[in-house]
């Protein structure tokens, strides 16, 4: 067994315009502060990285390393989530999506589907120029408003959105592969993969891919009444990347899974910030410890009702504290009797 790294953090939803937030220096130096050993960088952000300049320039990443590690940082990984998200559009969302592009493809769905694509490639290379191992995505969807099978899906219409989604998918999986790094999935609602079986679905057309993988975030489960730890013991041999994400499921007599087209404070299932939810954090910290995960903890601030910076300041110790330092000895051995092949023959009997 290997301990899991951390607490790191994802910095999606802290970059801004003002200090420190506005800078990758700047909001490194605020993450360690508060006792983060790692940060994962949303590639989308231009405030802090510049994926086509990581991707064809070794330098470059060299100098994002050295501002990291001024500050006794690491990169842990890379983001595409918005990027991954525009491969696979399906038409009812093309308006809503639409802002995840740059400007010059916005309005032309295959324009903005090529670019999602070159940027899945140049991350390939950055996280590879990086020197790391496991890259965060989404997989879009073409699936999702065919969801609940009401009014009745025609027959072949699920299989046909999966066979084109791996078809999009499986050319940048392979660049992935060329340079050693893993592409995980995150398991979201609003992506195609969405759940294990649909992951499965899409693992099974992509010949299960050495390096299709998933990001594991409890509070996604949670929120679709689904079970995150058995989860584990299902999928643990691909589960490569962690999001520490709180959650609550809290159904009434008005609403449930599906929220009611209610605000986040007024759904049933709702994000909160570490400690605040339901999620049982000390089974999912022993079960990915069990099963050898040894990638890092990070955590994803997403709360309806807490402040960012206070959600990262407890997020830090709550990760800390959760992170089991795995033990180098049996708690028995004091009472090993040091026997050898010949004793246990004769405590079996075989030599009688």
């Amino acid at each position: 067994m290997k301990s899991i790294k951390g607490p790191a953090i994802f910095l999606a939803q802290f970059g801004g315009d003002a200090t420190p937030f506005n800078s990758l220096d700047a909001i490194c130096e605020w993450a360690a502060s508060l006792g983060y050993k790692g940060v994962q960088i949303p590639s989308w952000d231009a405030r802090l990285f510049d994926i086509k300049a990581a991707s064809e320039s070794r330098a470059y990443c060299d100098d994002i390393r050295a501002v990291a590690d001024r500050h006794g940082i690491a990169v842990t990984e890379l983001s595409t989530h918005l990027q991954g998200q525009l491969v696979a559009v399906h038409p009812a969302y093309d308006e809503a999506f639409d802002g995840f592009a740059a400007p010059d493809v916005r309005g032309n769905p295959a324009a903005r589907q090529a670019w999602a694509v070159d940027q899945l490639m140049r991350a390939a290379k950055a996280s590879a120029n990086l020197g790391l191992t496991a890259h965060a995505t989404f997989s879009g969807a073409l699936a999702w408003p065919y969801v609940y099978p009401w009014p009745q899906r025609p027959a072949g219409l699920v299989e046909t959105a999966f066979d084109e989604l791996a078809k999009r998918w499986l050319p940048i999986l392979n660049a992935f592969d060329e340079v050693g790094v893993d592409l995980c999935y995150e398991i979201h609602p609003g992506e195609d993969l969405h759940d294990g079986a649909s992951f499965e679905m899409f693992l099974d057309r992509v010949g299960h891919h050495p390096r299709c993988m998933m990001l594991y975030d409890p509070s996604h489960y949670v929120l679709q009444a689904l079970d995150y730890l058995q989860n584990i013991d299902i999928y643990h041999e691909r589960i490569r990347m962690f999001h520490v994400k709180d959650a609550e499921f809290n159904p009434t007599g008005r609403v449930g899974v599906y929220g009611g087209y209610q605000s986040w404070v007024d759904r049933a299932g709702r994000f909160r910030s570490l400690g605040d939810g339901q999620i049982d954090f000390g089974a999912v910290f022993s079960k990915l410890t069990q099963y050898g995960y040894d990638g890092w903890a990070v955590l994803e601030w997403e709360c309806c009702l807490k402040h960012a910076e206070d959600g990262a300041r407890e997020g830090a110790e709550f990760i800390r504290d959760h992170i089991i330092r795995v033990t180098e000895t049996a708690f028995d051995d004091f009472a090993d009797a040091g026997t050898d092949d010949a004793a246990n023959r004769r405590m079996l009997g075989l030599d009688r």
